[in-house]
């Protein structure tokens, strides 16, 4: 078992370097929104420290040859966020919002016809328009080439509009 050592580094393993913090450091502000996205601002934070504590925990599994850190990241945060959701799944937010006032919000149908989307779609979706990835780092995330997230985006594009009743290109 490898121990922090007291300057707060890791000992080296598999391909992460010794500093774990700021391996990942740069990839916070992306995991975060990705959190959000798919559990709610609330449990974000939650979902975050789990997802950082399980890629400690398994950082040697990482393998740089495959890609860069953040695909590897991303999978996690997804991972820990089905988790949190599965504990959770009678607290979500959208199915609280049922009321009168919820079907005059256009925010929250939007968010209705996000979720209402296929699993692909909606990840492609929170990737490119939420968390801000471009499309290599989708396709990375996604384990596809760049071409099969544009076709992806334009299905989704193509259902949200359907489903929200914009025909405006």
């Amino acid at each position: 078992m490898e121990a922090l050592t007291a300057g707060g580094s890791m000992a080296r393993s598999g391909q992460v370097p010794d500093d774990f913090d700021a391996w990942a450091r740069p990839h916070l502000p992306v995991l975060h929104r990705y959190a959000a996205r798919l559990v709610g601002p609330a449990d974000a934070d939650d979902v975050l420290q789990e997802a950082l504590v399980r890629a400690w925990r398994r950082r040697s599994t990482y393998d740089e040859r495959r890609g860069t850190p953040l695909p590897w990241l991303i999978a996690i945060v997804r991972d820990r966020a089905g988790r949190h959701r599965t504990r959770r799944r009678d607290h979500l937010e959208l199915a609280a919002a049922d009321g009168p006032a919820a079907a005059r919000d256009p925010d929250l149908d939007l968010e209705r016809a996000i979720r209402a989307l296929p699993p692909r779609q909606r990840e492609a979706v929170d990737l490119y328009y939420f968390v801000d990835l471009d499309v290599a780092a989708i396709a990375a995330v996604m384990g596809c080439a760049p071409g099969t997230v544009r076709a992806t985006l334009h299905q989704a594009r193509a259902a949200l509009r359907a489903q929200i009743g914009d025909d405006h290109e």
